[in-house]
């Protein structure tokens, strides 16, 4: 039978992985991305999400406002992914990977990664895209950027940053509409 025979068994064992779906979560400062991540974590299809905040400034806080993560999050806080730790997040997704290739780190099933306000996507997306290894081990599910409905056009106007991380998205979600 060949579906069962030692070199097919040997093939099989020799191809990698199916990618991980990983989401880059961007917004402006103040535009609700940590508080839209707690929301979506609670969730029972994310339980197996490994969450990276990047964050940007002398002492990172966001990590200590998202709920329930502390197990499956790394913070990436030596500055901004967009500009100087682009190979900071390449060394900690390929560690992340190894780790979780070795059970040395509880398995998971998808990677979001929450930017900080000032990030521009499109050098994320590019180490994402274009990187040979993480691009076969990582599958972009998508660019979900948060845009704050009471303060968004005036953002949008004096901020170029807050400009490209709407043109990178494919989804955007729009908060503090009820305001």
């Amino acid at each position: 039978d060949l579906n069962h025979s030692p070199e097919r068994s040997s093939i099989m064992s020799a191809m990698p992985p199916p990618p991980i779906p990983l989401t880059l979560l961007t917004g402006f400062l103040g535009a609700g991305k940590t508080t839209l991540l707690n929301r979506l974590l609670k969730d029972e299809a994310l339980a197996d999400t490994l969450v990276l905040v990047n964050e940007f400034g002398e002492i990172g806080l966001d990590h200590l406002l998202i709920e329930g993560a502390e197990d499956n999050m790394v913070l990436l806080a030596s500055g901004c992914l967009c500009c100087t730790i682009r190979d900071d997040l390449i060394v900690t997704l390929e560690n992340l990977l190894r780790r979780r290739d070795n059970h040395r780190i509880a398995p998971f099933r998808r990677i979001v990664i929450e930017t900080t306000g000032l990030a521009d996507p499109a050098p994320i997306l590019n180490v994402l895209i274009n990187h040979r290894y993480l691009a076969m081990r990582f599958r972009l599910d998508g660019v979900v950027t948060v845009v704050d409905a009471v303060n968004g056009s005036a953002t949008l106007d004096a901020h170029a940053e807050a400009l490209r991380q709407v043109i990178a998205a494919d989804r955007i979600v729009l908060t503090k509409t009820e305001i």
